[in-house]
């Protein structure tokens, strides 16, 4: 105990180490990051200026991926700017509070995705397996609240994580992550973190295992209802109307178990790197392209906006 006082250290600002050390490397990563960064803004603005602006995609959910996609901006904001700026800078440094705000919003975001997920799989079991009753069952009021519970659940279970990780006594202040995330920040500890890896494992089975579960659910009637239509026709469109939204939730849902829940191995800190960029870019940035590739609604909002213009 008195060796781990010793080595305590008051810290003031955080080195993060990147993703590569290499000049040239990072010259090549901040071309391909703000190409994804650039894209990302675009896709997701586009999606929500889309929705507000066509009437006819004012439904719930329409609503649940106007959502989404103002979390995936904020998300991919709260990690992108600071990843380019440190790519052509030579010291990586990063403020304590910074850091600390860093951690708190982009987990309180990625919780609130996750949750968002599951309340968007319970919008399509109601339309599949309910649809006489999808706009009765799935009023205004409903989706207000299922969102607002989303963004309160993701945002009060980051605030749970963050105080207890920032509580910890810190021996060291070089990150070796692109950004204050909370395994690479836990590794700075002094002492025993053993409540800290049992609060992530909890945390990890309330964010990802719960709405996953919900997912489950919800799909396993869809396609109980999906099967007993007779035409194929009809079969494809039901199944049309759910294929964006499952695609999505086996990209985040996959990644994020991976590195929070799979096993660990000596290669795991550039792994969680890898799947850490994934979810907070390449995800962010495909959401918008498979919700808008995949919809026709979502198109001829797009071509009625361009031809307003051309």
């Amino acid at each position: 105990m008195g060796q781990e006082k010793k080595n305590q250290t008051w810290v003031n600002e955080f080195i993060l180490l990147g993703l590569s050390s290499d000049w040239g490397t990072q010259v090549s990563l901040f071309v391909l990051i703000l190409a994804m960064y650039l894209v990302t803004f675009v896709g997701n603005s586009l999606i929500l200026l889309l929705i507000r602006q066509d009437s006819r995609l004012h439904t719930p959910m329409y609503f649940f991926l106007s959502v989404l996609s103002l979390v995936d901006l904020c998300y991919a904001n709260s990690i992108a700017p600071q990843m380019l700026a440190h790519l052509l800078s030579a010291k990586k440094s990063i403020p304590f509070y910074s850091c600390v705000l860093q951690f708190y919003v982009s987990l309180a975001l990625g919780g609130s995705e996750f949750f968002l997920l599951g309340a968007m799989a319970y919008d399509r079991y109601v339309a599949v397996c309910h649809p006489l009753h999808y706009t009765v069952i799935m009023h205004e009021g409903l989706c207000l609240r299922l969102a607002t519970g989303c963004l309160v659940a993701g945002f009060t279970n980051s605030l749970m994580e963050t105080i207890i990780t920032f509580r910890l006594p810190l021996c060291y202040n070089v990150i070796n992550h692109f950004a204050c995330e909370t395994l690479a920040v836990l590794r700075l500890a002094c002492g025993d973190i053993s409540f800290n890896k049992i609060m992530v494992a909890v945390s990890g089975f309330l964010v990802l295992m719960l709405p996953c579960s919900l997912v489950l659910f919800s799909y396993a009637y869809i396609v109980a209802a999906i099967l007993r239509i007779r035409s194929m026709q009809g079969r494809s469109k039901a199944f049309g109307t759910c294929a964006s939204h499952l695609t999505v939730v086996c990209m985040c849902f996959g990644a994020s178990i991976f590195t929070y829940l799979g096993p660990r191995s000596a290669s795991s800190v550039e792994e969680e790197k890898m799947v850490a960029l994934f979810y907070a870019l390449v995800a962010p940035m495909l959401n918008p392209l498979i919700y808008s590739l995949r919809n026709k609604e979502v198109m001829a909002a797009l071509w009625k906006v361009l031809e307003k213009f051309g």
